[in-house]
């Protein structure tokens, strides 16, 4: 009879030790993905705080739409981000000597950049050229937002360490 459990096990597709950690990698994916949606609310948030603040200050809608503007530029970017990171767990490298799914990682990532980079640029320049938009005012905007998702990004992920560090 044992050796009957002991061929069993030895089909199992997935060793049970193996089988144990995919629950927490699962779990680690998950947590990612609502760190990332985090960060793009908190960064509409900043727009939007900052868009207030610019309209309270300076009189003209002109300079507050194009902090708008800026910042919005700055979201879509970190949502990018989001989707460009739930995507790329569709491609995980699997065994530490597959050379080709890491290749493919590391395509993906220079793919994923240069569109961010792309989509940025194309899109301040319609802001700048054909809405005419104040350029001080939408790289504010824009400035803003990225630092509120570095910043966001960092003490997010600094936060959710410590409260799973302090509950093991």
């Amino acid at each position: 009879m044992s050796k009957a459990v002991v061929d069993i096990q030895q089909q199992c597709l997935t060793p049970s030790e193996i089988a144990a950690i995919i629950p927490a990698l699962l779990d680690v994916e998950e947590k990612e993905r609502k760190i990332a949606r985090q960060v793009v609310w908190l960064q509409i948030m900043v727009t939007l705080t900052a868009a207030s603040i610019a309209y309270s200050t300076k009189g003209a809608p002109q300079f507050p739409l194009a902090v708008l503007s800026g910042g919005g530029v700055s979201v879509i970017n970190g949502a990018m981000v989001a989707w460009r990171m739930s995507r790329s767990a569709l491609y995980p490298v699997r065994d530490k000597d597959d050379f080709h799914a890491a290749h493919q990682q590391l395509r993906l990532l220079y793919f994923y950049v240069a569109e961010r980079l792309l989509v940025v640029v194309v899109l301040l320049g319609l802001c700048m050229a054909v809405l005419k938009l104040s350029p001080p005012g939408l790289l504010t905007g824009f400035v803003m937002g990225q630092s509120t998702l570095l910043v966001a990004r960092l003490l997010l992920k600094k936060i959710k360490t410590e409260i799973v560090t302090k509950n093991v």
